[in-house]
């Protein structure tokens, strides 16, 4: 069979190709056409005087941005002021991206087939041009800037008692970073005066935090804490470490402050019974669910509520009971692999995982094209009206550019995942033969998946537990030696030696660390094998209980793309614990 090459990346030890190689192979344009980025090039860099028509002039305001180090695009800016009764004016603005990027214009043609932004180890391949991801769109300090508003009155219960959305411009007043705010929260004396002026809004932003955090706890929210890393690579995208990331209240307040605009912009216009596009994440699978809930039984953990009423509380309460031990991990791991995958639907079904009615993305204009689409819709309700050629209007497109988006979102997970198994993979290229401890993160009819500290997975092939001949038992997720009597199941913490690290299939194989009388035991199996089967024996053992590649590869042991909003921060915004961002 013969083929034709239908583009070249370079050579496959070059810098970057590896990861060029898995974009491509994901169906992600690195690149943008050139008359995408002529259109960009024709956009002002600036607001223009008769941008201003219509919009509430804020750029008095205390407003600031607060994102990651390595943050670029700012596409939301937030202010706080306690009011005299103990309520909390929250105002969120985000970026008017809809302004710059048109209906129908090549710019806007092109944001809706990549549909999301990408954040890889070391690039991101954006939705926009940078010259507007990382220009006029972004909410720079200093800079005058659109935005769309939306502000809130939020009483001490955490709900809003009052809220209006609209067109404003802003000009965020300071760039503030998580690490920061979180030195300042904790009293750092000198950025306490460095930033004096805004110290106060950020401990009243805590305060409000808190409040609705409580509120959303109250309501059954389940309060995931997965493990996040970030990769850090050299000038030629080698791994030279990883790093985990802590979350601290400016992270989390952030969260927060997104979330009540993404329910309040939802819930306004569905009230309204108009044609719009929600993010909805649905109830899990009975079946998983059931499962779910046997395993941690298992474990000794109590399950209260009933099992053909699902809710997000009867999961909030596992979460409870195992924060802070070791199989708070593998519990939340368990826990969404039993989820539902979130998707973009022009049906209002409501967010599972958040106990929440009313949900959509508001929030990431720049890097999300529903948050574009959203953004397009508010603009033109309130442009022509709720008519019923304007709701036949987005009722007739609606349906599809939710499913195109979320398409177009697990295409992007994908290669971010696919990327840091590649990176994890190649950074512990180096480590061959060392020793770690691990936790089984998972139990299949072949092997055992473990996870390191460092969140590196890999998998302990059943041909390499050599100690005895072990089964599994898919019903308590376990493998037992018929021999010894040991027992692996999920949660269980091991100490593992890396024999390989295939850096070109991301396959991380380990095996068991033995005590000297388990070695003594496996060298004695392995003679008595060998006596019983001959020469072949490595080979038809080699074979038992499944294939390697089964699920090995990203995740695929049942890490799947849930993406139920806690997936991993990348350099810069990835997707922020639940979907806030």
């Amino acid at each position: 069979m013969e083929g034709t090459a239908l583009e070249v990346i370079g050579n496959k030890n070059d810098p970057g190709v590896d990861i060029m190689s898995i974009v491509i192979d994901n169906d992600i344009n690195p690149e943008f056409p050139k008359e995408v980025l002529e259109e960009a090039e024709q956009i002002p860099d600036h607001v223009l005087e008769s941008d201003r028509k219509g919009r509430h002039d804020l750029t008095d305001n205390m407003v600031i941005t607060i994102d990651g180090d390595d943050s670029k695009d700012f596409d939301d800016a937030v202010g706080v002021e306690k009011l005299a009764d103990g309520k909390f004016h929250l105002e969120v603005h985000i970026a008017d991206v809809t302004h710059y990027v048109t209906e129908g214009s090549a710019l806007d043609k092109e944001a809706y087939e990549r549909g999301t932004s990408t954040y890889l180890v070391d690039r991101v391949i954006p939705m926009l041009p940078f010259r507007l991801s990382n220009g006029i769109c972004s909410l720079n300090p200093g800079e005058d800037r659109l935005a769309l508003t939306c502000d809130m009155v939020i009483n001490r219960a955490g709900q809003v008692e009052k809220y209006d959305i609209y067109p404003s411009i802003i000009q965020s007043k300071y760039r503030m970073t998580y690490n920061n705010v979180n030195k300042i929260l904790d009293g750092d004396e000198e950025l306490c005066a460095e930033y004096k002026p805004l110290v106060p809004m950020l401990q009243d932003m805590a305060e409000l935090h808190d409040i609705l955090l409580k509120m959303r706890h109250e309501r059954g929210a389940i309060d995931f804490e997965e493990t996040e890393a970030k990769i850090i690579v050299d000038e030629n995208g080698k791994p030279i470490d990883i790093q985990l990331r802590d979350r601290g209240t400016s992270e989390r307040m952030i969260e927060s402050f997104m979330l009540a605009a993404n329910e309040t912009v939802a819930k306004n216009y569905n009230l309204k019974h108009v044609p719009f596009l929600y993010r909805v994440h649905e109830k899990p699978d009975d079946e998983k669910v059931k499962k779910f809930f046997e395993f941690v039984a298992a474990m000794g953990i109590d399950v209260h509520g009933n099992l053909k009423d699902i809710s997000p509380k009867m999961f909030q309460g596992v979460l409870a009971q195992v924060l802070g031990t070791p199989e708070e991990a593998v519990v939340t791991i368990m826990l969404l692999r039993s989820m539902q995958q979130a998707r973009y639907s022009d049906e209002p079904l409501g967010h599972f995982g958040l106990a929440a009615q009313y949900y959509t993305h508001f929030t990431s204009p720049i890097r999300r094209y529903p948050d574009l689409t959203v953004h397009r819709m508010i603009h033109s309700y309130a442009e022509n009206g709720f008519t019923d050629d304007e709701q036949a209007k987005w009722g007739g497109r609606l349906k599809e550019i939710g499913e195109h988006t979320s398409g177009r979102e697990r295409k992007s997970i994908d290669a971010e995942r696919a990327v840091d198994d590649l990176k994890k993979t190649e950074y512990m290229a180096d480590q061959v033969g060392e020793t770690f401890d691990a936790v089984v993160s998972s139990v299949t009819s072949f092997g055992m998946f473990i996870q390191l500290d460092n969140t590196v997975e890999g998998l302990i092939h059943i041909s390499n537990m050599k100690d005895d001949y072990y089964e599994y038992d898919e019903k308590s997720m376990s493998m037992h030696g018929r021999g010894t009597g040991k027992t692996f199941k999920v949660g269980q913490p091991i100490q593992v030696k890396l024999i390989r690290a295939d850096v070109e299939h991301r396959q991380i194989d380990f095996e068991r660390v033995l005590t000297p009388e388990e070695a003594e035991q496996a060298k004695k199996r392995e003679e008595e094998f060998a006596k019983r089967r001959g020469s072949h024996s490595r080979s038809d053992r080699r074979h038992t209980g499944g294939n390697h590649s089964n699920g090995h590869s990203n995740g695929g042991h049942g890490r799947g793309n849930n993406n139920h909003g806690h997936s991993g921060n990348g350099n810069n915004k990835r997707r922020g614990k639940y979907e806030s961002r």
